[in-house]
């Protein structure tokens, strides 16, 4: 890992007039802080990343996509303003996101979406959703294979089964709904509904594993709702739901540890808890954020101590780690891959197994880095022969085994047969088999205009579908865009 300390510009945005000024990147104290000044407002700084030394090793995997082929719109004035997706953009729409209203039967304060507080109703007819998800699936050279419904909260429309069926019908690999779970605890006839239209993974907001974290950060409590969401999707077979804890210091903090041994508690269901540390937009009181703020080394610090280090940082990589498994996709099949090409800040992750009432990351027992510097190797002597294909296939069935510590491995998992069974047949099952019996741990934190770098933002890969024809990425809708398109697209509700 190189020990050189952060020293770098970037480019960022005022946190008041919104102007692009430059940012000062640099490590003090251990951390990575972020300075800017703007002639107009003044100076301000914020905690960029909390661990230096990690910041330093995510960024050894930074790699750059080459974004669409088809570009939604150009760049005429300057990043983010042009959003998109603009030719700067570097990475394709690996998920999409469609707010289906706004309308919300919460008012939470850590909410990016208006969720009904201005008096208008957003909310997209179904023609408009239809055109969204065609531009989606017209990208080039990828069509983008996963979309997920939001809103405010998308299960309040009647006509939700019939978009989700929509989505199926358009190609949509994966399709998911990010939802507070109340119309799904209340109704096993919408979460059968659901299953039987195309929904393959439900996002549930799921913020602790006590009332505290629901009234602080929901208004009330509403755990008992969530444990009647997972009741209701273990019976009518929705077997894929990630749990989306809002991570706010002095709120919820000293439950990461409980929240995934919870997870695997219930792993029959739920797959994956994907955290997402508070950001600063909506109705926050900025003034607070240098109390709260916490940054994804911060929530791995959390994980360590909760766990008794059975997960440690050590355990995560950012998400262009597993960019290689694009490249060797592309060469079996022939066919373009999305690229995770994300900025290798914006998340961390890993998978976690549980055995014997521990945790066991996967890097405990697979040398994930050696696996992935071996396929990198083979992909790099690709000449696209089908002889070549089969060679390279070959190399990395039989140099796997040393790359696998069988002796370290939960005794039922069996990865080694898995992993050839995928790569000699493309095994649906045994990628299904994987992940019935792993947890996807991880963690996105999305910017605000205090912590916000614009080359995080031309690397996202989160991108928001609107329907004027645009794919906005997720950090510069939420700061700069959203309220201009609701205002636009927005009628005026009437008074109840």
């Amino acid at each position: 890992m190189s020990l050189t300390t952060v020293d770098k510009k970037v480019p960022s945005l005022c946190p008041i007039c919104h102007k692009v000024i430059e940012a000062h990147l640099f490590e003090e104290d251990g951390a990575v802080r972020l300075v800017k000044n703007c002639q107009e407002d003044g100076e301000f700084e914020d905690i960029y990343w909390s661990d230096a030394n990690l910041y330093k090793k995510f960024d050894q995997y930074k790699i750059d996509g080459d974004g669409m082929d088809n570009p939604n719109t150009h760049s005429e004035h300057s990043c983010p303003f042009d959003c998109g997706l603009c030719q700067n953009h570097k990475t394709g729409t690996l998920l999409a996101i469609i707010d289906l209203t706004n309308r919300c039967n919460l008012k939470c304060p850590v909410c990016f979406a208006n969720a009904e507080v201005t008096g208008h109703l957003y909310e997209p007819s179904l023609d408009m959703i239809r055109e969204m998800m065609q531009n989606l699936r017209d990208e080039q050279p990828v069509p983008c294979p996963a979309v997920q419904f939001s809103g405010g909260e998308p299960t309040l429309r009647e006509d939700l089964p019939m978009i989700t069926a929509m989505a199926r019908d358009m190609g949509f690999s994966q399709i998911q709904i990010a939802t507070n779970g109340i119309k799904l605890a209340s109704s096993i006839e919408l979460c059968r509904s659901l299953v039987r239209n195309g929904m393959h993974t439900i996002y549930l907001q799921f913020d602790g594993v006590t009332p505290e974290p629901y009234i602080r950060l929901r208004g009330r409590d509403i755990l008992s709702i969530k444990m009647k969401v997972l009741e209701n999707c273990r019976r009518s077979g929705l077997t894929s739901v990630v749990l989306v804890p809002t991570l706010e210091r002095g709120v919820n903090d000293d439950q990461m540890g409980d929240m995934v041994r919870f997870a695997v508690q219930n792993l029959d269901v739920v797959k994956g808890v994907n955290v997402q540390p508070v950001s600063f937009t909506g109705r926050i009181d900025q003034e607070e954020r240098s109390e709260r703020r916490i940054t994804i080394p911060d929530f791995l610090a959390l994980l360590e101590e909760q766990t008794d280090n059975q997960i440690t940082r050590e355990d995560f990589y950012p998400v262009p780690f597993v960019a290689p498994l694009s490249y060797l996709i592309e060469a079996e099949t022939g066919l373009p891959q999305v690229l995770f090409s994300v900025h290798p800040h914006c998340g961390a992750a890993t998978y976690i197994f549980h055995h014997q009432d521990k945790l066991i990351p996967i890097n405990r027992f697979v040398d994930v880095e050696g696996f992935f510097e071996l396929v990198k190797d083979v992909v790099a002597d690709f000449n696209g022969s089908r002889l070549d294909r089969l060679k390279m296939t070959g190399k990395i069935i039989k140099d796997l085994p040393r790359l696998i510590d069988d002796r370290k491995a939960p005794d039922d998992l069996h990865i080694k047969k898995m992993i050839m069974n995928m790569l000699k047949n493309g095994s649906r099952d045994s990628l299904s088999e994987f992940h019935n019996k792993t947890l996807f741990l991880g963690a996105m934190h999305f910017q605000d205009l205090y912590n916000f770098d614009l080359e995080r933002v031309q690397r996202c890969g989160i991108h928001y579908a609107t329907p004027d024809g645009k794919i906005i990425p997720f950090c510069t809708y939420n700061t700069l865009h959203r309220q201009e398109i609701e205002d636009r697209f927005s009628v005026d509700m009437k008074p109840s």
